[in-house]
């Protein structure tokens, strides 16, 4: 009797088992404004439409979700972002992903509404089979979800008060600051807060072990079991998934349920939810960390851009006139038109617009059809579907230009204003539709006799989240006002000083590593010597190692090739014999992995400008390099170029399919090690 009792129980197991590995993996996204942080441009448009390096948000979301593993998605969103799912194609032509529409009430003004609405719809339609993946608007990501979800799934089989899982992430920079208690060992949320650490000596009394974190980013990716559902409806006050019920349940003793962390560390994963996060995001995409989902790989149906120099973008049909100087980490769009003279940095712009002369657009997010006339100065600023800049108008740092706006000429619109065809809303203003009922074109502008727009009234917190640097005197009154210490106060992402160094400190920096590099080679000092001076121009310039790396091996080849030779192989012993007299100058710059990816995307960029001459000796040149005896490129450096390329479009893998028998075998030499 004892054994049928065991095998009985053994089935039941195996049966919940089977039954947890055939339910679908599902999710849930708030793509709905909750929100007013992105004012005033979420007033005409839902914030997962808004461009991100060209690609809307949403489709960024959605494509992650479909590689993670979800099957099917409950999307609550306003009308607007459904028809744009119905033209978009992600209702029909995902074969193993399933996208349905929740269309959002107009009462809805927060996630605790949102989520009552889904759970009286679930009643009705039992849609959601158990637990889920919740997600809001605006998330990026490239982590995998399937593991994560059966880990949940075993721990609420062991515990059923373990109703969420939490996501977050180690975070030296972030644009948010919260604070957590977590159980080392169990990994179980005891405490957050999201302006200070006040514990209660309770906490320390019932957990013995409790690590307190402050450098960690909430990545508002949470795997619910449908308690989370319920427990909305019973708690109406619920609004903010964070302050209101991630800390209501960690209050309430009674019911006892549970929150857990999951914490990544090799992944990505990022929420926009106001302009800083909109500009941290945009670099890290330019900078690949999101990768796959990068603007030189397919997802989502979005238009490939070509990957050239210094990690910049650039699509085939945009035209610039041969004087346009773009810098390091731009991205030019479709069918746009630069005029001679201008000058982009850091900067993304969008498809379909037209940038005069002598145009200078600095850290900027330009989106698409805008029109920039000749002379006009852009600088850390946004500038929306659209908008017109008439000549010599200067934006200054700060600035936020909503649709179709209207900047005057040589108007100076003031640093950190936000400029909308609409008025600025009033406490008494609550309906949005009444906003919207007021866009007249023909009103009284403030933005010069041309123009047409209305400039909001701004805070410190619009400093504070602006894709600016905060200006020094307002930082002083944050960090007074907050009782801070500095490394609280969010800085944008990537040094500061790069973003507002001139737009010709890249070429300028160049020019002077090549004269430096050309001296060195005349009077034959050592490599250490060239270092010393290389690294003072670093300094000068605040430049990357990568920046020095790509600039050294750009001269290097560049006097091979200037270098007397009558056929390819004449070429190739130049390049050679150079990269073996100075490896010591650029083996101290290519210690890392993106430094040498760097140097081959440089050899990349060389070879497409040579197609002829040196294009042949792409992969021999790679090789060479990669030999013992040189030991400048290294194989994972070539194996993560190789797999990035691997997505890219056809035309712009012609030198990795020339590097395809080498990739090969360091493949399979790195499997025989490995066995």
């Amino acid at each position: 009797m004892a054994a049928r009792t065991k095998r009985a129980a053994k089935s039941s197991e195996d049966s919940e088992e089977e039954q947890s590995r055939r339910q679908r993996l599902q999710a849930i996204l708030l793509a709905d404004n909750f929100t007013t942080k992105l004012l005033p441009l979420t007033l005409e448009r839902p914030n997962v439409f808004l461009p991100l390096v060209n690609v809307p948000m949403i489709d960024y979301t959605l494509a992650w979700l479909e590689s993670a593993g979800i099957e099917e998605v409950f999307v609550f969103c306003s009308m607007q972002v459904i028809d744009y799912l119905n033209n978009s194609g992600w209702y029909n032509s995902h074969k193993d992903f399933t996208v349905k529409t929740i269309e959002s009430p107009h009462k809805s003004t927060s996630a605790g509404d949102a989520l009552r609405y889904i759970y009286e719809q679930q009643i009705e339609t039992s849609q959601i089979q158990g637990d889920f993946v919740l997600v809001s608007g605006g998330i990026v990501s490239n982590m995998p979800l399937t593991q994560l979800i059966q880990e949940h799934r075993h721990r609420k089989k062991k515990d059923d008060k373990a109703i969420m899982t939490m996501v977050i992430k180690q975070s030296l920079v972030t644009d948010h600051q919260f604070f957590i208690g977590v159980n080392p060992l169990t990994k179980q949320l005891l405490y957050y807060d999201e302006d200070k650490i006040c514990l209660d000596t309770s906490l320390m009394d019932r957990n013995p072990s409790v690590l307190l974190c402050s450098d960690m980013q909430d990545c508002y990716i949470d795997i619910c079991s449908l308690e989370v559902l319920s427990l909305f409806v019973d708690n109406f006050d619920y609004q903010h998934l964070r302050c209101d019920f991630v800390e209501g349940v960690l209050a309430d003793d009674i019911m006892g349920y549970k929150i857990f962390t999951h914490e990544i560390s090799s992944c990505y994963a990022a929420r926009i939810e106001n302009f800083r996060s909109y500009d941290m995001v945009s670099k890290d995409i330019i900078q690949r960390r999101t990768f796959p989902y990068v603007p030189d790989m397919k997802f989502s149906g979005n238009r490939l851009l070509k990957l050239g120099r210094q990690g910049s973008y650039r699509a085939s049909d945009a035209i610039q006139s041969p004087s346009v100087h773009v810098g390091d980490s731009s991205v030019i769009g479709h069918a746009t038109t630069i005029g001679s003279g201008a000058k982009i940095l850091n900067s993304v712009i969008g498809n379909r617009c037209s940038i005069g002369s002598n145009v200078v657009i600095q850290g900027s997010y330009i989106w698409n059809n805008v029109t920039v006339e000749d002379g006009c100065e852009i600088r850390n600023a946004v500038v929306c579907d659209g908008v017109k800049v008439s000549a010599g108008a200067i934006v200054e740092a700060g600035v936020v230009l909503s649709f179709k706006v209207v900047v005057g000429r040589d108007f100076v619109v003031p640093a950190y204003s936000k400029v909308s065809l609409l008025q600025q809303p009033t406490e008494e203003d609550s309906d949005e539709e009444h906003l919207l009922s007021g866009v007249d074109l023909q009103m009284e502008s403030k933005l010069g006799p041309d123009g047409a727009g209305y400039i909001w009234q701004v805070c410190d917190e619009d400093c504070k989240h602006s894709v600016a640097p905060i200006p020094k005197d307002k930082l002083a009154e944050i960090i007074d006002d907050d009782d801070t210490e500095d490394e609280s106060v969010v800085t944008p992402s990537g040094d500061a000083n790069s973003i507002n160094n001139d737009v010709n400190d890249l070429y300028d920096f160049e020019i002077e590593v090549d004269g430096t590099f050309l001296r060195a080679v005349e009077e034959n000092i050592v490599a250490d010597l060239a270092v010393l001076e290389i690294n003072t121009l670093r300094l000068s310039y605040n430049m990357e190692s990568a920046h020095c790396a790509g600039a050294i091996f750009y001269s290097m080849m560049k006097l091979a090739a200037d270098t007397p030779h009558s056929s390819a192989i004449d070429l190739y012993k130049n390049a050679a014999s150079i990269i073996t007299r100075w490896k010591g100058l650029l083996g101290f710059y290519v210690k890392q992995s993106d430094e040498q990816i760097e140097v081959i995307s440089r050899l990349e960029e060389m070879c497409q400008e040579s197609a002829q001459e040196l294009g042949p000796l792409f992969a021999h040149i790679i090789r060479f390099m990669y030999e013992e005896e040189n030991d400048i490129l290294q194989e994972v450096a070539i194996l993560r170029w190789a797999d990035e390329k691997a997505g890219a479009d056809e035309s712009d893998k012609v030198y990795l399919k020339q590097c395809e028998p080498f990739i090969t075998w360091l493949k399979e030499t790195s499997d025989d090690e490995d066995d």
